[in-house]
């Protein structure tokens, strides 16, 4: 290994312990969020360090979670277009896949918010359309700023605002057809 290598790799190691590592726990809850499955966060996660570890020394060192968030947003994008060609080789099998999947997730999802929320708020969160839960769990469950869930979502900031002013009053309508004490 010639001289330069070792020292461009002690510095990327030092911008990575710096940039990278505080933010591990966020971008393992927003990759559960994003993909509703643990090994599949695992791997996301996994995906999104490799990646910003080949990019530290191009990273300017501001906001180091949003530029997280988007290196995983990117990643998720081509994990999932490269997941759909399977759709045309056995439609069947990809069915079956997906209800497993999703038979799975849930009972993980289900755990999780189990421990945390009554099942009317629970009901009132699975009901709301994707785009507005995943704002929601975003920033009201990950708390993240708005800023940092519109670059995780790739969407503007105001859409951001948006969309979780109309999914708090989703979730409150819901639960005025509950009586209190059942949450």
């Amino acid at each position: 290994m010639a001289p330069d290598a070792s020292t461009n790799t002690a510095a990327q190691d030092a911008l990575f312990q710096k940039y990278v590592i505080p933010e591990l726990e966020v971008m393992y809850r927003v990759a559960n969020s994003i993909t509703r499955n643990p090994t599949d966060a695992e791997d996301l996660v996994q995906d999104t360090l490799l990646r910003a570890y080949r990019a530290i020394e191009r990273f300017d060192g501001r906001y180091p979670r949003a530029w997280l968030l988007t290196i995983m947003r990117n990643a998720q994008v081509n994990r999932v277009r490269r997941k759909r060609p399977e759709l045309m080789k056995d439609p069947d099998e990809t069915m079956r896949r997906v209800a497993d999947d999703s038979v799975e997730g849930a009972g993980a999802e289900e755990q999780v918010i189990d421990q945390e929320f009554s099942a009317p708020i629970a009901q009132a969160l699975a009901a709301l359309p994707e785009k507005f839960r995943s704002v929601v769990e975003l920033v009201d469950l990950n708390e993240l700023t708005y800023q940092e869930a519109a670059d995780s979502l790739g969407i503007p900031v105001g859409t951001v605002m948006s969309r979780l002013h109309r999914a708090r009053r989703n979730i409150r309508q819901h639960l005025e057809a509950f009586p209190a004490e059942e949450y």
